[in-house]
């Protein structure tokens, strides 16, 4: 049976399709059968062969997924603004039974299948007759998650509010992921321990900058799906 992830985030910027590109990298060169997936890409690049998604194409290259870009990502949306007002400037807003649809085909094809969010965990995916919010997306696929955060000044006040609202929605969490983070840096160091404190979570690994592999080990990696 498949397993699954939900990478979210502190804020937009703070490095969640990298960090995902290197989660799902590592459990691939590990032997893992792990995919992608993400909903609802907004800011795509557009070229003369039509709308690239920047985010599930660089994830797709990075762990060599070798997929077909429309498996990766249900709906793409040129302007990069948040979601719901994408769809309703170009149309085609998301439905929640397509999400889930693309989501058991990608579970149906990998044992790990790592789902990327949209912006932070404060996201509106659609906003007309119909509201879907990000946290609908997580309760409707059954996932646990992993935050995102930026390792340095300001990151104790987004993870701690972040972590807040998320139990507020009763949003399952398996801990947090710092990156743009700086060896030796004293400030970082403390900024873990607050946040570790704060939140009653575990800083579950540091990136910096340019790494190329995940600083953890792909076994522990395995254990936060669910």
């Amino acid at each position: 049976m498949s397993k699954g992830i939900f990478i979210t985030a502190t804020g937009t910027d703070v490095g969640k399709t990298f960090v995902t590109g290197l989660i799902v990298k590592k459990l691939r060169d590990a032997g893992y059968k792990a995919g992608y997936y993400k909903a609802a890409l907004s800011g795509a690049e557009v070229t003369e062969n039509g709308l690239i998604p920047g985010d599930a194409d660089y994830v797709n290259r990075v762990a060599n997924i070798g997929e077909k870009i429309e498996n990766l990502v249900s709906y793409v949306y040129e302007k990069p603004v948040s979601p719901h007002l994408a769809a309703r400037i170009e149309g085609n807003p998301v439905e929640m039974d397509v999400v889930k649809a693309a989501y058991k085909k990608a579970a149906s094809q990998y044992d790990y299948v790592t789902v990327e969010g949209s912006g932070g965990i404060i996201c509106p995916i659609r906003y007309d007759d119909i509201k879907i919010m990000l946290e609908d997306i997580i309760e409707e696929l059954d996932l646990s998650t992993v935050i995102i955060a930026d390792a340095g000044l300001g990151t104790i006040n987004a993870a701690v509010l972040t972590v807040e609202y998320m139990r507020q929605k009763n949003i399952s969490m398996k801990g947090i992921i710092f990156n743009h983070c700086h060896e030796g840096n004293v400030m970082e160091e403390d900024n873990k321990k607050m946040v570790e404190i704060m939140t009653g979570l575990p800083v579950l690994a540091f990136i910096k900058n340019n790494d190329t592999e995940l600083n953890m080990d792909a076994d522990k990696l395995v254990d936060l799906y669910d």
